[in-house]
């Protein structure tokens, strides 16, 4: 069994073809989060970007990354997965602060 029929079994995808879509909205969501670091910390900071602004960076953009998740989800037909991936990930992550 290869990696994507692992991915489908993990995922219960329909097929191969949602198994590729969903690693596609995944690459573009972390490409886009990436790809607005830049930009932002230079609006707030200037050239000089401190090193404690790139990790407050990746803390805070939770929620956005969670945003662009679900839009990307939605453009590439993928919008249910994503919603309950987000469902599983904000429910593991609220028993971790229960504890």
């Amino acid at each position: 069994m290869g990696w994507l029929q692992k991915l489908q079994t993990r995922w219960n995808a329909k097929n191969l073809w949602q198994v590729v879509s969903i690693l596609i909205v995944f690459a573009c969501t972390g490409l886009t989060v990436v790809a607005l670091m830049r930009p932002l910390l230079h609006y707030f900071f200037g050239a000089e970007i401190p090193g404690w602004a790139k990790v407050t960076y990746y803390i805070l953009i939770l929620p956005i990354y969670n945003i662009v998740l679900l839009m990307y989800g939605f453009i590439f037909g993928q919008f249910n997965f994503f919603l309950q991936f987000e469902k599983r990930f904000f429910r593991r992550l609220s028993s971790l602060f229960k504890k």
